[in-house]
């Protein structure tokens, strides 16, 4: 037990450093789009799948491949507009944005499926609208850009309906392995089609070091690590437990942002991300309520 905790809080630290890679790859001119990272994570899925399981390749019908094609939609517009945001905001800015996807899951459920909300779900949500509003910067002067916020938004409405899409897939007998991997493939394919990966061939060519090892650093720790890590904590782990963890990675990240990449956020700011955290826990901890052992945990970083 003390190893799956342990796999979940370091899983969660990686994924946080996502930040780190985008800051340091964008000064070569690679774009959020060429730092979609759904390659290195297919073909690393690709030889697990390929040495241990090789029914993971079989896709059982039309139906099945539209869906896998929906998830790796959502992936790559999560990932693209998470990047983009960081680019145009900070880092801290763009991980509270992307991370109040359960608002949106909330929502969702609430007008679809005519789920009630209740008082604690509303007062959650309406502190992490008011948490927003202050981490964006529009109150105190801080550093607002009005269409990255929005990106960092679509980020956040993305990576819902991907949970969503995953969930189905997963109460439909599907494989989260199998799922995952072909996901990763159908990311990769759409963002090679608008992302110049020539350019992105030039950048590696004029500047191999350390471009090389930032570029297999993003899709290694940032996501095949952390999610083997992550899944294999849930053998030993209930997946509500190590779901209400995951609230490690934006704090991860925000430390990150504010220690390494010489972030100076506001008094504003802070309190938006304390708020915006405390209200997911909320959230969660509701949740975990009435399930306790919650639906199959899906790793919040895994674009």
């Amino acid at each position: 037990m003390k190893r799956a905790f342990l796999f979940v809080i370091v899983a969660c630290m990686l994924w946080g450093t996502s930040g780190i890679f985008v800051h340091f790859l964008s000064p070569y001119g690679f774009t959020a789009l060429q730092m979609v990272r759904g390659v290195i994570s297919f073909f690393v899925m690709a030889g697990f799948a390929l040495l241990f399981d090789r029914r993971q390749f079989r896709i059982g019908g039309f139906r099945e491949l539209l869906l896998y094609i929906f998830m790796g939609a959502t992936l790559f517009g999560t990932a693209f507009c998470y990047f983009r945001s960081m680019q145009m905001t900070s880092v801290s800015t763009a991980v509270v944005l992307m991370y109040i996807s359960p608002i949106y899951i909330l929502l969702f459920s609430v007008l679809v499926f005519h789920e009630r909300l209740g008082w604690i779900k509303g007062l959650s949500v309406a502190g992490i609208l008011l948490g927003c509003i202050l981490t964006s910067g529009i109150i105190g002067g801080g550093r607002f850009n009005l269409p990255g916020v929005l990106i960092g938004v679509l980020s956040g409405v993305s990576y819902a309906i991907y949970n969503i899409l995953a969930k189905l897939s997963v109460r439909r007998g599907g494989s989260p392995i199998k799922s995952t991997m072909y996901a990763f493939l159908f990311m990769a394919i759409i963002a090679l089609i608008p992302s110049r990966p020539d350019l992105a061939v030039s950048y590696i060519a004029e500047k191999p070091v350390p471009t090389v090892p930032l570029l297999i650093g993003l899709g290694l720790c940032t996501c095949v690590i952390p999610y083997f890590l992550f899944n294999s904590s849930l053998k030993t782990l209930p997946s509500g437990t190590a779901s209400a963890m995951s609230i490690i990675e934006p704090l991860s990240a925000s430390i990150f942002s504010f220690t390494l990449l010489g972030e100076d956020p506001d008094a504003f700011s802070i309190a938006g991300i304390v708020l915006i955290l405390g209200c997911v826990i909320v959230l969660e901890r509701s949740e975990l309520k009435k399930n306790p052992e919650g639906t199959p945990a899906e790793p919040s970083e895994q674009i």
